[in-house]
């Protein structure tokens, strides 16, 4: 007899944009879990839709800046079962390199909006101090 349990997974994408002057997009996140941090445009994967896909309209949901799907790279994979308070959230995490100061808005599951000197950057939620870096060492080479 086989004793199996299943874990609910849910599946999430990040936008890391990173600036020619090395500054970083975050949103001040609006809703708990972590609501008044500091973390990275992203969202839940909707159904049809591809985590490159969902990367493009959350960054544009969020902050404003618009991209289109191809134009950005994945970073990688972020699956560790404690990274969420909410449960086990895997994500895809996508780069995008933009000019400096490109025009940003706080819209969606954002209160605020701001760039960040990827060397000083502020309290993160989740583990998106990780996924910055992984993106920052990946657009410099």
């Amino acid at each position: 007899m086989s004793t199996e349990t299943f874990e609910a997974i849910r599946y999430t994408a990040d936008a890391v944009v990173i600036t020619t002057d090395n500054r970083v997009l975050l949103i001040e996140r609006a809703h708990e879990p972590h609501a008044g941090r500091w973390a990275l445009p992203g969202g839940h994967v909707d159904p049809g839709e591809t985590s490159r896909v969902a990367a493009a309209r959350e960054l544009a949901e969020e902050t404003g800046v618009y991209a289109t799907p191809q134009e950005l790279t994945q970073v990688g994979v972020w699956d560790a079962p404690d990274r969420d308070p909410r449960g086990r959230y895997v994500t895809a995490a996508y780069q995008l390199t933009v000019h400096s100061r490109v025009p940003i808005e706080a819209g969606d599951d954002a209160a605020k909006v701001e760039w960040f000197p990827l060397d000083a950057l502020p309290e993160l939620a989740f583990d998106h101090a990780e996924i910055i870096r992984t993106a920052a060492e990946t657009a410099s080479r």
